[in-house]
Formats: structure tokens, sequence, C-alpha cells
């Protein structure tokens, strides 16, 4: 049986701007270990997660069990890379994450524009 993924990743591939992103990560090393999940499809994508939620905003599943959404999301992606790590720890500061929490509201009010569907 194959190990567990170090974390999911629960994306809007109907994004272009999301879909880019994440392939960057894939590309990452470490990324090997992730399972990435585009919630564009039918259907909810875990049960604690229904796809209006999971299109409403970036989550990540961390190894675990815990449901990250956001700006924090981000983060435990980030510390789940071995590459971006550093970043992901900065990310985790009190104070640095409610910027990057406030940042990432400002673009969900810009992803109306780019998303397709």
């Amino acid at each position: 049986m194959a190990d567990p993924p170090a974390c999911t990743v629960y994306y809007d591939g109907a994004c272009p701007v999301c879909a880019r992103e994440i392939a960057l990560y894939r590309q990452s090393r470490g990324a090997e270990h992730l399972l990435f999940v585009d919630v564009s499809a039918p259907g909810d994508p875990a049960p604690d997660l229904p796809r209006a939620a999971a299109l409403a905003r970036m989550h990540v599943r961390r190894a675990d069990g815990t449901l990250a959404s956001g700006a924090a999301a981000f983060g435990a992606l980030w510390q789940a890379l071995p590459g971006w790590r550093p970043l992901g720890r900065v990310a985790a500061l009190p104070g640095i994450a409610q910027v990057l929490e406030l940042a990432y509201r400002a673009f969900l009010r810009a992803r109306r524009i780019w998303r397709r569907g």
C-alpha cells in the first residue's frame, strides 16, 4: 500500500491563475508526496469539504488530517515542500499570517474576473 500524502491540496482548476500556481508547486521538489485535487469537477472533494466551500477558498489537508483554508492553506502547502519550507515558516508567524489572509481575501475578489465556468 502507498504511503498517505504529506498533504492534500484542494484547488480550483477552473481559475487560470490558480491552475498556473498549482502547476508550479507540482514541479517542486517533494510534490510527488502531495495529492492535488481539482475541485472544479462535480461532486464534493471530501466528506467534510463540500464543493462550494472548496471552490470558495483554497484548502489543504495536513498529514494529521486537519484542514487549513485560505492563507493558512498556502502556509501548510509551503511547509510540505522542501524548497518552499522557509516561506511556510514565515507565513505561520503571528502578524504575517493575518496580513497574508487579508491579501488572499483581496485576491479572491479579483479571482472572480479570471475564473472560467
